[in-house]
């Protein structure tokens, strides 16, 4: 059996997050979108849930903070792509959809590393491993 990934972020503001994301080539699945979530399709097995604040607290304790993520690391989210280029296409299309990098391009010569955050703070790396089965 393959598992699914649904990893669930807090998003402010959902129509930009949604943008942002589809700006860097992902669809989303209306199956379960509304307008308190979007289903981000990253691929077959891994898919990410914008939630608005308050649909995220139907999840959590109400006594939780919900994460300031452009003050603390709440989570790394990492990515592995089909080739160096993904990686630098995919960062150039965050950016120019309104994110940022927090760190250089790291080249391990087996491993080309790069990251950025979205609109909302969440920091996600991108990895292409040389051999790495896709």
């Amino acid at each position: 059996m393959n598992s699914q990934i649904f990893v669930n972020l807090p998003v402010a503001n959902l129509p930009k997050s949604r943008a942002f994301f589809e700006a860097l080539g992902y669809s989303c699945n209306e199956q379960f979108s509304d307008d308190t979530a979007a289903c981000v399709v990253i691929s077959e097995h891994i898919h990410v849930m914008l939630l608005t604040h308050p649909k995220i607290r139907d999840f959590i304790p109400k006594e939780i903070e919900i994460c300031d993520a452009t003050k603390a690391v709440e989570v790394l989210i990492c990515l592995s792509c089909e080739s160096r280029d993904e990686v630098e296409s995919l960062v150039r299309k965050a950016v120019a959809a309104g994110g940022c990098t927090y760190a250089e391009p790291k080249d391990y010569g087996f491993m080309l590393q790069h990251s950025f955050q979205d609109l909302d703070g969440h920091r996600w790396e991108l990895v292409h491993m040389s051999g790495m089965p896709s």
